[in-house]
């Protein structure tokens, strides 16, 4: 029935986004666990790692799957408690976009302002 539909790629991405959510919440638990092993194991961590291209271009990321993932989750909540929800699922796939865009674009060239200013 929603095979390529808006339906079946809401639920693929809602998944994806939370599954991204869950493997950077790990990877937060672990470096702040690396605290236990002393001042200098910690500052080199961030110094080395988060200060780097690739981590803040992941970060940027996984606050575009966190923004994502909470609309996704307001259309879903929306479809199981009003009836009538799963009949407007295919627009609120598109506003589910619209309000990502809307949120995330400022969001992420903020975040990315590194790159062109140096």
């Amino acid at each position: 029935m929603y095979r390529g539909q808006e339906g079946q790629w809401a639920y693929y991405l809602h998944r994806l986004s939370g599954l991204a959510i869950v493997v950077y919440l790990v990877d937060h638990v672990q470096s702040i666990g690396r605290a236990a092993w002393g001042r200098e194991a910690y500052n080199s961590l961030v110094i080395d790692t988060y200060t780097g291209p690739v981590y803040r271009l992941g970060l940027t990321l996984v606050v575009g799957a966190v923004l994502y993932h909470m609309y996704s989750g307001w259309r879903v909540m929306i479809i199981d408690f009003w009836p009538p929800g799963v009949r407007y699922q295919r627009q609120m796939f598109y506003g589910v976009w619209i309000l990502f865009l809307l949120t995330y674009l400022p969001w992420g060239a903020y975040m990315l302002r590194w790159l062109w200013q140096g």
